[in-house]
């Protein structure tokens, strides 16, 4: 018989092929799927990661550590007003004067105010020889939760 007039259904040639490839599949690469599915996480959480920054030599203090710490302090509360803004929005005030088709003046006022819990401090890292840099992050269900009950307060 001619290899050429031998007729195999083509559900089998891919069936036989599938058996091929992924068996070679698996033994090149049988340890890594095994790592990927034991460091894969069984549930994935939504968050929200707010960022924020300060700079040591802005602190107002003589000693070196203190202004570190100071510096820390303020990264964290700038994280905090920076998350405190994706959760509940900015209040702007804005005022433009004009006079003779110039402006004369234009300022602008942010104004943040709300009420956060749950969130998790990520890092807090130096950024370079002056700064530090801290991540907060809160899951989307606290956020959800905090805007329900202080929005409608509001």
């Amino acid at each position: 018989m001619n290899i050429k007039t031998l007729r195999i259904p083509k559900i089998l040639t891919v069936t036989i092929a599938a058996i091929i490839f992924g068996g070679c599949t698996m033994s090149m690469t049988g340890s890594q799927t095994t790592e990927a599915v034991e460091n894969t996480p069984l549930y994935k959480k939504e968050v929200i990661i707010s960022t924020g920054y300060a700079n040591i030599s802005a602190q107002k203090s003589k000693n070196q550590a203190q202004r570190r710490l100071m510096a820390i302090r303020a990264s964290k509360l700038d994280a905090y007003r920076n998350l405190t803004e994706q959760v509940y929005g900015q209040n702007l005030n804005s005022s433009t004067t004009i006079e003779d088709m110039v402006v004369l003046s234009d300022t602008m006022r942010a104004h943040v105010q709300g009420v956060v819990y749950g969130a998790k401090v990520v890092s807090i890292s130096p950024i370079g020889d002056d700064s530090y840099e801290t991540k907060l992050e809160l899951e989307k269900d606290t956020m959800l939760e905090l805007r329900r009950i202080f929005l409608v307060a509001r």
